[in-house]
């Protein structure tokens, strides 16, 4: 089937359409990068919302289960080094990868400060759980994802999953010495003996 010259080819109208949309969500999205805490405000008003729609419906525990696992993941993420030490020494980046990775965890005590880089920036990382409970709160509108199951023991079993994840995680960061959260710039000794 051939169109005519000039003829409007089927779907580029919704594509443009998308296309602009996408857009204009990618524009909004790069203004909100430096307002941490108006973001994490407006996740915390989406959460709440979602919670008070499950504890009036009653139900979509399934739904409430899956959101855990998967901020669960998330919080691996956002505590886990981009690059890990053992992947240095082994040798699985090589000498050029090694330099061009960008900041890393050192691997001697007199080796040079390098800032803690997180395998998931924390931007991505509010993104993620904003769509995970908005995606949640769209489920609520579908009674096929009320799926009847006894809460207590999802809640049980998503605290042993946190425990021995938690568990893993600070027994990585203490064999590595690292600290994935900072209150701030970290004075020299230079500063240190001029404050005196």
């Amino acid at each position: 089937m051939m169109h005519q010259v000039g003829a409007p080819v089927p779907g580029t109208f919704l594509s443009t359409q998308r296309a602009a949309l996408e857009r204009r969500f990618q524009y909004y999205l790069d203004k909100s990068v430096p307002r941490t805490l108006e973001r994490w405000l407006g996740t915390a008003l989406t959460v709440f919302v979602y919670f008070t729609r499950t504890f009036a419906l009653h139900g979509f525990y399934i739904v409430t289960y899956a959101i855990g696992i998967y901020l669960l993941n998330l919080l691996m993420g956002f505590l886990s080094p981009a690059f890990l030490p053992e992947q240095r020494r082994a040798g699985s980046l090589g000498a050029d990868e090694d330099d061009d990775d960008g900041p890393s965890l050192p691997l001697q005590d007199g080796e040079e400060f390098k800032p803690f880089v997180r395998k998931l920036p924390e931007f991505k990382f509010w993104f993620l759980i904003t769509r995970a409970f908005v995606m949640g709160f769209c489920a609520t509108f579908f009674p096929m994802f009320d799926v009847p199951v006894f809460w207590p023991i999802l809640l049980m079993y998503w605290f042993m999953l946190l425990y021995m994840t938690l568990k893993k995680q600070v027994l990585h960061m203490l064999k590595h010495k690292y600290v994935p959260f900072s209150t701030g710039k970290k004075q020299s000794y230079s500063e240190k003996g001029s404050a005196n």
